[in-house]
């Protein structure tokens, strides 16, 4: 087992503490405390820049070696729902369709979701474009701010 590292960084919202070791990106928590700090392994560096860019709108795709999915169903529903474009949304039951899963699938794969903004949870909407929850930061208000940062940097 590799030793843990983080970064800490501003961003609009909130603080983001980013948590991985030597290899991947293992967590992103919005609402951090701390001190600022930008890590000292790559993956942790990288994803702190990248999501500092992706704030200021230069950013629209994450490249960052992510912890691995255990299942292979598992790594299928995080795939599609990678996918979703920039500024793009999709509805619980639309990406299920898509990746021929349940609607709860979606639902407990953004809830569970270890990396918020990294995996856009943010783009998955309930029925009919109604926003729908986020676990992540202060909920629907944080949803809400991502989706429009998007669609103001299109």
């Amino acid at each position: 087992m590799y030793a843990r590292d983080h970064a800490l960084i501003a961003t609009p919202i909130g603080p983001m503490k980013i948590e991985g070791d030597a290899c991947s990106v293992l967590r992103v928590t919005i609402g951090a405390e701390g001190p600022p700090a930008m890590g000292a392994t790559a993956p942790v560096r990288a994803a702190a820049e990248q999501l500092l860019a992706y704030f200021a709108g230069d950013l629209k795709t994450f490249d960052l070696p992510l912890a691995p999915v255990t299942s292979p169903r598992g790594r299928v529903l995080r795939d599609g729902l990678v996918a979703l474009g920039y500024g793009e949304t999709a509805s619980y039951g639309e990406l299920a369709r898509r990746l021929q899963s349940g609607p709860r699938a979606i639902g407990q794969l953004c809830a569970r979701n270890p990396l918020p903004v990294i995996i856009l949870c943010h783009r998955v909407t309930a029925a009919g474009g109604a926003l729908g929850s986020y676990s992540a930061g202060d909920g629907p208000a944080t949803k809400q701010w991502l989706l429009d940062h998007e669609q103001r940097h299109r």
